[in-house]
């Protein structure tokens, strides 16, 4: 029977320090060597997942929590953001401070120089500061962008920019997605490549990105280090990334 494992990257594969732990890394190989399918489904774009693919040998990812999917190197899905109310976005953050990163597939940008939220966000993730291109969105498909406010503004933005999903991932910042997109929505993308039953699917997360995910597959599994709102509605809570969550994780299901 076929079977693939989805997983999160920041908080479930890698920790704080953006390592990934040795138990993790045998066992994604483990995985491999047994014929299960390994895949990814991040929030990152796909030029901040080239490392980590590379290292685990992984060719096929979600990325953009959903909006970008790429299935053995090859883009087989995109939701790009909608362009209609960007402009009037950009005004908004620019009015109340709250800067942007303007991302696709290739590369980043940034609408404001030197923001000490941006410079805290960035490097939560262990990023330098993006380069200043504040018209970089004109022209160009743009899958997501990082807008940096505090946690208090996150009912307004949801309330005056509904075509817009935005999904907390740090204390200063949020992704901003379509609506209509998710983790959930890039997983069924992929399995329609691969022919697999959504029952023998697998996915560990541990952001708030991530709780359409776990109730989209078979058994959807949820880190110790995760938020409470995560661990709600997973099948069961593994260990955390440094504590061996991945392995204990896969042993449980009975993968390893």
């Amino acid at each position: 029977m076929k079977k693939i494992v989805f997983f999160d990257v920041d908080g479930t594969l890698v920790n704080d320090n953006k390592e990934i732990p040795a138990s993790a890394r045998k066992a994604v190989k483990d995985l491999q060597d047994k014929g299960v399918y390994v895949a990814i489904a991040s929030g990152r774009a796909p030029f901040l997942l080239k490392d980590i693919c590379e290292e685990l040998n992984i060719n096929s990812y979600v990325s953009f929590n959903g909006q970008y999917v790429v299935f053995e190197g090859e883009m087989v899905f995109d939701n790009p953001l909608p362009q209609a109310s960007m402009e009037h976005l950009i005004e908004v953050t620019e009015e109340l401070d709250h800067p942007l990163v303007f991302m696709n597939e290739e590369t980043l940008r940034t609408n404001i120089p030197d923001h000490h939220k941006v410079h805290e966000g960035m490097n939560s993730l262990k990023e330098g500061y993006p380069e200043l291109d504040a018209e970089f969105y004109k022209g160009r498909t743009l899958y997501q962008c990082l807008l940096f406010a505090d946690e208090s503004h996150d009912a307004f933005y949801k309330e005056n920019f509904p075509e817009y999903g935005f999904l907390r991932w740090h204390d200063v910042s949020m992704d901003v997605a379509p609506a209509n997109g998710s983790k959930a929505v890039g997983i069924r993308e992929m399995l329609k490549r691969l022919d697999f039953k959504i029952e023998d699917a697998y996915a560990f997360g541990d952001g708030l990105n991530d709780i359409e995910m776990l109730q989209e597959v078979g058994t959807g599994v949820a880190m110790e280090n995760g938020r409470d709102e995560v661990k709600a509605v997973a099948d069961f809570v593994t260990d955390s990334v440094d504590n061996d969550g991945v392995l204990k994780g896969l042993q449980r299901l009975g993968l390893l």
